[in-house]
């Protein structure tokens, strides 16, 4: 699928989560070429139109790691999905330029930044000169709370937006992530996701991200392995609500959801 020539709006893409580290939240990550490989390949056969692989973890208080060992988490993970993977686009989840610029070279062709290009501003030259395409979500763990939640997501949406106008990435390559669960309460999550298409406004396509996190059932005593159902409803309302994409653990229950949820919303 070439992203260029999506046609947007007439269906929600599904973006299925690759965690190489030993450490992700949900405690499926993994850390060998061979199994990561399969992995990818067992989620495109379920429905994933593009692969997000990571090489960090960022649950709440996470711990980094140096840039030499995520590029030998994700590198090679990237350079064997891209070989067997041809037609799916590949997405390096990092905030790390020279992880960037490696993933590029073995074939990744989008940019996920939980900074929203606000952290290190040479990973918006890194994106620009390989004119990829670039998710930027807002990160409101080190900001100031917020009276209004969704005119902060808007807020920090055009920050990252002008940063990238500045570095020379086209408007038409930017992804925007409200950021689910990053610095966020519950209650703010829920009136964030009621509100989605107000993020709309920025004439960019939306991602969500709620795949098993707090707000799909930690309310009601449900952890992580608990939480497909939960996941399941977010995602329901995240495409009734304007998603344009989703990103999940469990791609083949969400390519369902989404494709039931898309037949209603989007006839």
């Amino acid at each position: 699928m070439e992203l260029d020539a999506f046609p947007w709006g007439s269906r929600t893409l599904i973006v299925g989560i690759l965690n190489v580290t030993p450490d992700s939240f949900t405690g499926d990550g993994v850390i060998d070429v061979a199994s990561a490989s399969a992995i990818a390949e067992q989620m495109v056969h379920d429905g994933a139109d593009i692969i997000d692989v990571g090489g960090e973890s960022t649950r709440p208080g996470f711990q980094t790691v140096s840039t030499e060992t995520e590029l030998e988490r994700v590198v090679p993970v990237i350079e064997r999905a891209v070989e067997n993977l041809p037609d799916t686009p590949i997405s390096v989840d990092t905030t790390k330029p020279a992880v960037a610029l490696a993933a590029f070279d073995a074939g990744a062709v989008m940019l996920n930044d939980i900074n929203g290009l606000q952290g290190d501003p040479a990973l918006a030259d890194v994106a620009a000169a390989r004119d990829a395409w670039v998710i930027a979500m807002h990160n409101q763990r080190a900001r100031k709370p917020a009276s209004d939640p969704v005119v902060a997501v808007l807020d920090g949406f055009r920050e990252s937006l002008a940063i990238a106008s500045r570095h020379g990435v086209d408007h038409d390559r930017m992804i925007l992530d409200p950021g689910f669960g990053f610095g966020w309460e519950l209650s703010e999550n829920a009136e964030i996701l009621r509100r989605l298409s107000e993020l709309r406004a920025l004439r960019c396509p939306i991602l969500v991200g709620m795949s098993r996190k707090r707000m799909t059932g930690e309310q009601f005593g449900w952890g992580v392995e608990q939480r497909l159902e939960g996941s399941a409803a977010v995602t329901a309302l995240a495409v009734a609500n304007g998603a344009d994409l989703v990103r999940v653990h469990d791609v083949a229950e969400m390519t369902r959801v989404v494709r039931m949820a898309d037949d209603i919303v989007r006839q």
